[in-house]
């Protein structure tokens, strides 16, 4: 009897199937670093989640906790209206000029060294100033440009020139939009310097290379590809400055022009009694904007980060 040698594919499938080990089992040792974001969750869950559902809910009930749609139907009052439009132009405007400058500013740094001392210097002070705001805001601009301020007594004793000569604007609506505009700009320095810093030398010396110019640069090249950056800023500071109320709060402290200084008179005012959770419908329509706008400033923020990455 003779036997044929197997060879090839036939002695590899011949071949007898190795036995398995015993598997092993994989055993984890639990992980507790999510213990480090505990502190975070807390403090988002006390000072954003439970004042944003309190804020919500009251604006549908009344003082005695039945339901009630009437401090809804408050946010197509004339006078909320007018303070909502009110809040809406001012935010509008003191963020197009707050981007502007801004932008202006981050393309003056945009040719310094990095690690160089006005570079950093101007990187300090945006993240300081940006953060300057309330009380201490509003105390400098009094100090400074007040009624009695420094400068507003020396333009008048010196050159006679009396910058309340029609009102004392400061204390109004139009007096806040310097305040606004001074902690806007920095935060769009913040915001948008790493979007300018992020343009590509490479991009630069294909357009000269291909005849173009600086002014072509910036026209197909940088403008298109900063704009959503630009954009996304923008929405930001709107939402930032629709939201401030304690540089508001201390320099017009009569009147309530706009929403924040209307939900403060709707909490302490003794003329509207009983109509406290009036407040809360004011609050929830400033946040169904708030949102509105975050939400766009997200989608337009992951539209930019695609060639940023």
């Amino acid at each position: 009897m003779t036997s044929t040698a197997l060879t090839g594919a036939d002695a590899a499938a011949s071949a007898p199937t190795p036995t398995a080990g015993p598997s092993r089992v994989r055993r984890f040792a639990p992980s507790f670093s999510w213990l480090g974001l505990v502190p975070f969750a807390v403090y988002v869950v006390l000072f954003l989640a439970v004042p944003t559902v309190l804020s919500i809910g009251s604006g549908f009930f009344t003082k005695d906790g039945s339901f009630t749609w009437t401090n809804l139907t408050a946010l197509v009052d004339p006078v909320v209206l007018t303070t909502f439009a009110n809040s809406a132009w001012l935010s509008l405007l003191t963020a197009a000029v707050g981007a502007v400058v801004g932008a202006l500013v981050c393309y003056a740094l945009l040719g310094m060294n990095p690690e160089g001392i006005v570079r950093q210097t101007v990187d300090a002070a945006a993240g300081v100033l940006a953060q300057f705001g309330g009380v201490m805001l509003a105390f400098a601009f009094i100090a400074t440009i007040g009624i009695q301020g420094v400068m507003t007594l020396l333009l008048k004793d010196t050159f006679g020139l009396n910058i309340y000569e029609n009102g004392t604007w400061l204390y109004e609506l139009p007096g806040l939009i310097l305040p606004y505009i001074y902690f806007q700009v920095p935060l769009m320095v913040i915001t948008f310097m790493p979007a300018l810093a992020a343009l590509k030398p490479q991009w630069a010396e294909a357009n000269l290379t291909l005849g173009g110019t600086r002014t072509s640069f910036w026209l197909r090249i940088g403008i298109p590809v900063l704009a959503p950056s630009f954009l996304a800023s923008l929405l930001l500071l709107f939402a930032n400055a629709f939201s401030s109320y304690a540089t508001a709060a201390a320099l017009a402290s009569q009147g309530s022009q706009i929403v924040p200084l209307q939900i403060r008179t709707a909490l302490t005012s003794e003329t509207v009694l009983g109509r406290e959770n009036l407040a809360g419908a004011l609050a929830l329509g400033m946040i169904v904007i708030v949102g509105i706008v975050m939400a766009l400033y997200s989608s337009v923020q992951r539209r930019a980060a695609r060639w940023q990455a």
